[in-house]
């Protein structure tokens, strides 16, 4: 088993170098690889040095605190020779927004597999208990109501996200017990009614409703390394957690009366696996938008190419996941020109008619 994770570890993760190469290279200004790996090399460093330096923290008109922070000082690894404007291009402009989508794409996979173990069933996604949904009401009332606080927009969409899938998970919890089908009922209910609220919302928005409707869409347009520095770490992390939980999650694809004989805590197992689950799948939403089909699509290709042990299917998946968002990205700001689509778009169009194509062939088996 280890044997594997590596090798197909090893090979997604060299894809996942090979696909950011080359959208690196990709935009109105092209570039060569070899200049785009000689850019990203010039910025690995060593730190060398520390020293407490004064920042100061503000809230615009509510406060602004001094606080003494450490400065780190660093040392280049590598100096090769490259254009200063390639390096701008590389590292300023290009960069952000393609670690953000590997970061997206990653985490959305992850929860993905989760999801589709959780319920036993390979059409399940991220979405699935009113994530997205929640996210969407969060995003689109900050929009229409014209809220300027610093971060409002990821801020209010993980808060919304967050508050949907626990809700749902309250309305399916009764006696303690949590029943898979009452849970996704649930959601449904709750992504209809949330749904409706995101309508009336587009109505009220306005001038705005634009910018409410690219947002829905799922786009990465406005990335920047402060959105990669919000969601990365709490993808790491809910992948971290979720893979200790790998073999429980085997176990309970047979079953919750056998896996509580083959003593799994099955209830609290299922409460954290649908609480990081949620987590992780509303911290890429609120950076990016909905973008669609990442963590249905990409897991179940995974299953049927690694099989359904979660040991291996989920950092395959989460490779997996972050090489296609990126890759998509990539085909979304290039595709049309000047004018790029919303990645969400891109997502759709690939992953739809492929998920349509397993379907026919009956490759969509139970888990």
């Amino acid at each position: 088993m280890r044997t594997r994770v590596t090798t197909w570890c090893a090979g997604l993760a060299a894809a996942l170098v090979a696909v950011v190469l080359a959208s690196a290279a990709t935009g109105p200004t092209s570039l060569s690889p070899l200049v785009v790996a000689k850019a990203l090399l010039n910025e690995l460093a060593i730190p060398t040095g520390a020293a407490l330096a004064n920042h100061t923290l503000s809230v615009p008109g509510v406060l602004s605190v001094g606080v003494p922070l450490p400065d780190f000082s660093y040392t280049p690894i590598f100096s090769f020779s490259v254009p200063q404007t390639a390096e701008i291009i590389v590292v300023t402009l290009r960069m952000p927004r393609i670690v953000l989508a590997g970061v997206v794409g990653f985490a959305l996979a992850t929860a993905g597999v989760v999801m589709q173990g959780f319920f036993r069933n390979p059409m399940a996604d991220p979405s699935i208990i009113g994530v997205s949904s929640g996210a969407a009401v969060g995003a689109v009332a900050t929009i229409a109501f014209s809220i300027s606080l610093p971060f409002a927009l990821p801020v209010f969409s993980f808060v919304g996200a967050i508050v949907a899938a626990f809700g749902v998970y309250l309305l399916a919890t009764q006696n303690g017990r949590t029943p898979v089908a009452t849970l996704l009922l649930a959601g449904v209910a709750v992504q209809t009614l949330l749904g409706a609220v995101v309508s009336y919302l587009l109505l009220e928005s306005g001038e705005s409703l634009r910018e409410a409707v690219f947002w829905l869409m799922g786009h990465l347009h406005y990335a920047s390394w402060g959105k990669v520095w919000v969601a990365l770490p709490v993808a790491l992390l809910g992948f971290v957690v979720l893979g200790l939980f790998a073999q429980d999650l085997n176990v309970l694809l047979l079953g919750e009366e056998d896996a509580h004989n083959l003593g799994v805590e099955v209830e609290r197992t299922k409460r954290l696996l649908l609480a990081v689950a949620s987590i992780v799948t509303a911290a890429a939403v609120s950076v990016s938008g909905v973008i669609g089909f990442v963590g249905l699509v990409v897991p179940h290709v995974m299953r049927l190419l690694v099989g359904p042990d979660h040991r291996i299917l989920l950092p395959t998946s989460a490779l997996a996941g972050a090489v296609f968002l990126v890759a998509t990205d990539t085909i979304a700001r290039s595709a049309t020109g000047a004018a790029e689509l919303p990645v969400g778009i891109v997502t759709a169009f690939l992953g739809a008619p492929f998920f349509l194509y397993l379907l026919r062939k009956r490759e969509v088996h139970a888990l």
